[in-house]
């Protein structure tokens, strides 16, 4: 079924093995290749236009077949303002010259996967089990044969094959191993935000003492909780111009205090990622089941191939480029989720549960020790500061003692400095101390940390109230934008001279119409009142700036006046 290709730095493309040549023996054969260029594997063959056409036919009548016909509902356009649905159509439009996945390798993708799923049906996820500091941290990879986001769910790309991860941290006691956290790999997070305590059964589902991830459907996301989740995509804009941005914002809402600093940015484009939980269960207790391949550092598979596992679609921002396997990025380097699990987690800082009171108990001993040598040092450097200070007291008013004077006025003045520093080192100790016989009473007693204490930021589905719009928001976020380049076109085309004036009109109408269908009139209104006012200042300061200048200096002039006379007067 796979194919083996590579692609050269000038452009080139071969296949290296055919169908029916590939293995894992020949994957990870070694050979030469020179530097840039991209060993990558494809799932679907090369198209011509006619296999394209029929590709998306079969595809159609597939999911009529199974009667698999996805609902978006209302939402994804409509949730966007003006601004972020300009910035969806300038990303859409990168699509044209970007690399990309064609929409008939995406159907052809499906079709090949069900044929193989109606020969032998199999859901098979990829375990490995490896232990750092303390924790044992079973991996769960599961490989999908196609990433489908945007053309079957109109989410931010498509690209063939996905490599996903959870994990699961367990400590040991007593022989035993006991989970304490998971990790699903998201959109959006990062670190510590990845990860759930095991016992927080309101962010973390089980059947049967197994937990359930609810993946992202096409993106294959994972989430703790069903529901539809918006992601944002950043457009990479220049720094400047981000800085630019940031500024603005600072000034609008916080200057002038308009909106709320939670707004959404106008920048970044929101898409959804449908994690409802009411697709296909695969697992204990569901219809479908697991089949269980052990991998680790020695599968060869794993290790030796650093290759792409699915069309390079030769995407500079990599979006549509199919990841590498789960070992490695797609650049070739060390994947940090297989060679730093705890680090992919945030939890390199967090001990295992039997281990963090020993820990705390020797680190409050070592500092006891501690305090007991600062006390020690601290006494003869206190005194001999005092005595130091008398002398220089008896000095003064005896000028033959002067050279002698100056140097024990530098020496008092290192040892003040040493006695400073102990002193300041014995205060922050006694507090890291008692900090740390509360923590250790907390531990015997038994008392557990708030489960998302860890947290920065809690991934939540968004509300049906929040993304839900009539039809006839949804309509117009549909097509307004393309309704404002035919606006623009037509006066560029019929009245040249009036493009500046109604592109104007044309926005402020617009944005009035966007804040009648959101609900955000008046807001709006006030928007608009202040950013014609401060257009209005800009003006006046550029066609009156020398009466502005003699204005704003005969202003300051009055203001220091008046603070002086003030201050004499007192």
């Amino acid at each position: 079924m796979w194919t083996l290709w590579v692609h050269y730095p000038d452009q080139r493309q071969e296949r290296l093995r055919a169908r029916g040549e590939l293995s894992p023996e020949v994957l990870v054969a070694p050979h030469s290749l020179e530097f840039g260029a991209v060993e990558y594997l494809r799932f679907v063959a090369p198209q011509t236009l006619q296999e394209s056409m029929g590709a998306l036919s079969a595809g159609n009548q597939l999911h009529q077949a199974k009667k698999n016909v996805f609902r978006a509902g209302q939402g994804r356009l409509a949730r966007g303002g003006l601004l972020p649905r300009l910035a969806d159509a300038l990303f859409s439009l990168t699509l044209l010259a970007r690399g990309r996945v064609p929409g008939a390798v995406a159907a052809q993708a499906e079709l090949q996967y069900n044929e193989m799923q109606r020969r032998q049906e199999k859901y098979v996820y990829h375990g490995r089990v490896t232990r750092q500091n303390g924790w044992t941290i079973l991996q769960y990879w599961f490989f999908m044969a196609f990433n489908s986001w945007r053309s079957g769910f109109h989410g931010v790309n498509d690209h063939e094959s996905d490599w996903e991860l959870v994990n699961v941290y367990l400590y040991e006691q007593d022989g035993a191993l006991y989970p304490e956290w998971v990790a699903y790999a998201s959109h959006d997070f990062h670190g510590s935000d990845l990860r759930r305590r095991w016992d927080d059964d309101a962010q973390v589902d089980k059947i049967d003492g197994h937990m359930v991830v609810y993946a992202g459907a096409g993106s294959h996301a994972s989430y703790f909780r069903p529901g539809e989740y918006q992601a944002e995509v950043s457009l990479p804009l220049p720094k400047w111009l981000a800085h630019a941005a940031r500024m603005w914002s600072q000034f609008w809402h916080q200057t002038l205090g308009l909106g709320s600093e939670t707004d959404e940015h106008p920048f970044r484009i929101p898409f959804v990622d449908f994690a409802r939980g009411d697709g296909l269960a695969v697992g204990p207790g569901q219809a479908k089941t697991w089949t269980p391949v052990v991998i680790d550092e020695q599968t060869p598979w794993v290790s030796q191939y650093r290759g792409l596992w699915g069309l390079y679609a030769r995407d500079p921002i990599s979006g549509e480029n199919a990841p590498a396997g789960p070992m490695y990025n797609r650049d070739g380097s060390p994947r940090d989720s297989w060679y730093d699990p705890l680090g992919f987690a945030g939890l390199d800082k967090t001990p295992p549960p039997p281990m963090e009171l020993p820990m705390i108990q020797a680190r409050t001993r070592e500092l006891e020790a501690r305090q007991t040598a600062i006390e020690t040092e601290l006494a003869p450097k206190a005194a001999d500061l005092q005595e130091w200070g008398t002398q220089l007291q008896a000095m003064r008013g005896n000028p033959h003692l002067a050279s002698r004077y100056q140097a024990l006025t530098d020496e008092l003045d290192r040892l003040a400095e040493a006695v400073r520093v102990l002193r300041r080192e014995h205060s922050e100790n006694a507090a890291l101390r008692a900090a740390m016989t509360l923590r250790a009473e907390k531990l015997q007693r038994g008392e557990a940390d708030d489960p998302r204490a860890h947290l920065t930021h809690l991934a939540t589905p968004v509300s049906l109230a929040q993304m839900r719009f009539n039809r006839f928001a949804e309509f117009w976020a549909a097509i307004s934008i393309s309704v404002m380049l035919i606006v623009i076109a037509l006066l560029a085309l019929f009245a040249p001279h009036l493009v500046l004036g109604g592109i104007v009109i044309l926005v402020v109408t617009f944005a009035l119409l966007e804040a009648i269908l959101r609900g955000t009139y008046t807001m709006t209104i006030n928007a608009i009142a202040v950013g014609l006012a401060l257009v209005a200042l800009g003006v006046l300061i550029v066609l009156y700036w020398r009466e502005a200048l003699v204005v704003g200096l005969f202003a300051a002039a009055i203001f220091l006046l008046l603070q002086k006379m003030r201050e004499l007067r007192e």
